[in-house]
């Protein structure tokens, strides 16, 4: 929940190409996951480049939780809208996404040269820095959103609830309850300043998009049995997966597993070899779908089955963030929403907190040596405020240099 003097800086001279820019160096550098690059969008947009308040960020995470499909991801393409419209949108998610998939399709044209090519020791401290950049997120969010005694209970009570049930539903029952429990809890201030997200995309527009999200969802597997084509059906099984997935990209393992490997499409060999560097390359988790599309044995392969998977797992998110938008701005005017929000934001930190220890951390830290670097990078990142590509860099290095010596 927004509160104060709007911190929002405008710029005349934002545009997509711009955005586009921005979002390229974070595809290039953001590691760590999901979780992590929450992190990474909330100190450069709301810490450094001031582009929304605290507040309205956290709103906008809350919107994504609730929505199926990459909140990271979705988070990135809301971002990108409020600041240059639908071409901003595009423009954010090519920039956040591109790097990845690239690596990703050409890991599964030459698999061998890019698995001996990756050092073990700098996937690994490449893990360890997520847990500084997940760490700092929840610290800065926390201290701007659990600012009393309720709020502070609602975190710590979520994380818990999320970490005993550990499912997509259990995040979004948590949310919900959350919710209500701002609604019963929290009184907003008459006199307070909302923070706008400004989103230049009318109601209309939205119906058509959200009209389009189910259209496609529907339409797509009555097409497959209509007309039998592989292309078609690879197009349905990636917006299929896209369209379902609640709780960020490992949650769509099991929907790509079963969509890919029973039919031989790719062996289950791979699909695991995919995963597992899908982990040490920075970006969203979901463009695995690349790898996968360009690992096909047969038509549509290569770089055309890589596109093709790309876009298909994505175009859900766009449909839906375009689509609920132009809706969730002015129902954060509402006192209710307001209040709502001030629950679901706290329990978003708490999400935020049981990711940090799981998976964040159990993949992480093993030793002594990994706990060592990792407060060393959130160090780095707090107090000497060094960019946190450069202490990704420093991290992978480390990693690197510790393996040959412990």
């Amino acid at each position: 929940m927004s509160s104060g003097k709007s911190e929002i800086k405008v710029s005349s001279k934002d545009n997509a190409w711009t955005v586009f820019l921005v979002f390229l160096r974070l595809g290039l550098t953001s590691f760590g996951g999901p979780v992590a690059h929450l992190g990474y969008f909330r100190d450069e947009f709301v810490t450094r480049r001031r582009w929304l308040s605290e507040g309205s960020y956290a709103d906008l995470v809350a919107l994504c939780q609730f929505l199926p499909g990459p909140a990271s991801s979705q988070v990135g393409m809301g971002l990108g809208m409020a600041r240059s419209g639908c071409r901003g949108a595009l423009a954010a998610w090519a920039g956040f996404t591109l790097p990845s998939a690239l690596m990703m399709s050409l890991l599964a044209m030459s698999l061998t040269t890019w698995r001996a090519a990756f050092p073990a020791g700098a996937l690994h401290g490449l893990k360890v820095v997520g847990v500084a950049v997940v760490a700092q997120a929840v610290w800065g969010m926390a201290r701007h959103l659990c600012t009393d005694t309720n709020r502070v209970t609602i975190a710590a009570a979520s994380a818990c609830i999320v970490m005993l049930w550990p499912t997509a539903l259990g995040q979004v029952v948590v949310i919900g309850v959350a919710a209500l429990a701002g609604i019963r809890l929290f009184k907003p201030s008459q006199n307070l300043v909302h923070d706008p997200l400004p989103i230049p995309v009318n109601r209309r527009v939205g119906i058509m998009m959200l009209l389009l999200f189910f259209g496609l969802l529907i339409g797509l597997p009555v097409l497959v049995e209509a007309w039998p084509n592989r292309f078609v059906a690879l197009v349905n099984d990636f917006y299929r997966a896209g369209s379902l997935v609640f709780g960020g990209g490992h949650v769509v393992l099991p929907l790509l597993q079963a969509a890919v490997v029973p039919g031989h499409w790719v062996s289950n060999d791979t699909f695991l070899a995919g995963y597992g560097m899908a982990q040490a390359v920075p970006g969203p988790l979901l463009t695995f779908a690349a790898f996968l599309g360009a690992s096909m044995s047969t038509p549509p392969n290569g770089w055309l089955g890589a596109a093709v998977s790309l876009i298909s797992i994505f175009v859900p998110s766009f449909l839906l963030i375009i689509g609920t938008l132009p809706f969730w701005e002015p129902l954060r005017r509402s006192a209710h929403t307001q209040a709502a929000l001030a629950g679901v934001n706290a329990a978003v930190v708490g999400l935020l907190l049981a990711a940090l220890y799981n998976p964040v951390w159990t993949i992480a830290i093993f030793k002594p040596a990994d706990f060592g670097l990792a407060l060393l990078a959130l160090v780095a990142l707090v107090f000497w405020k060094l960019p946190p590509w450069l202490v990704v860099m420093g991290c992978g290095g480390s990693g690197w240099a510790l393996s040959l010596f412990l």
